[in-house]
């Protein structure tokens, strides 16, 4: 499995380990009664230090005439727990998940928390093993590829309203079509309509977070066009 996942993301660990740590989540540890120190929280903080860094570094030199206001708002829209989140779907880091059961059940593996923590640890990960090239890679490819699209991702309702708004496409709906899983544990799917056409779809924990995944399918859908 973990070979598998080496191979997604072009990167052989040098040390196991750490890999192996990074997919460790704490509900794993609490049931197989291993110290909470096993887990992958240690590794997501180095790695949020890193991918802060990275990001920072790979922005101030990309957009040079943009204020330090702009810079830390384009920051944060690339960094925040949705668009990790989308970013770790993309190399299926769910699946690789060592978790506890109950998590298991509940859906953990699909939760934007548990994979957007588990990318982080991945890149303080590949920092531990390989140095700050390897990691500086690794956030290159897989989380600041397709900037100006992923920069929207952060309120993308808003800026799907904004693209739309003017034109003759017609009025966004958004649909709740299934709804499923325990009152406490969610799972929403929303599909998203621009005058009566399908332009995206998204599921989430919550109805905003599957509305917010809709529009930002709908608006990459619409900068192809």
């Amino acid at each position: 499995m973990m070979s598998e996942f080496e191979n997604k993301i072009n990167y052989t660990f040098k040390n196991p380990k750490f890999l192996k740590q990074a997919m460790c989540h704490s509900s794993y540890t609490n049931e197989v009664n291993i110290s909470r120190l096993e887990s992958n929280e240690r590794l997501e903080f180095l790695g949020d230090a890193v991918l802060e860094l990275v990001t920072s570094e790979f922005l101030f030199q990309t957009y040079q005439n943009y204020p330090e206001g702009e810079l830390t708002k384009l920051r944060a829209s690339l960094v925040c727990e949705p668009a990790l989140a989308f970013a770790a779907r993309a190399i299926d880091i769910g699946r690789y998940l060592s978790l506890g059961k109950g998590e298991e059940a509940t859906g953990g593996r699909l939760r934007d928390s548990i994979t957007s923590d588990a990318l982080e640890a991945v890149i303080g990960a590949i920092y531990l093993d390989s140095g700050i090239e390897a990691a500086r890679e690794f956030v290159l490819r897989f989380i600041l590829n397709d900037i100006e699209s992923k920069q929207l991702f952060s309120d993308s309702k808003t800026n799907l309203q904004e693209i739309v708004q003017g034109t003759s496409r017609g009025a966004i709906v958004y649909t709740l079509v299934s709804e499923q899983g325990p009152d406490h544990n969610k799972v929403f799917t929303v599909q998203l309509n621009i005058g009566g056409k399908i332009a995206g779809e998204g599921t989430g924990r919550t109805k905003k977070a599957a509305e917010q995944l809709a529009a930002y399918q709908a608006i990459c859908a619409l900068r192809k066009e």
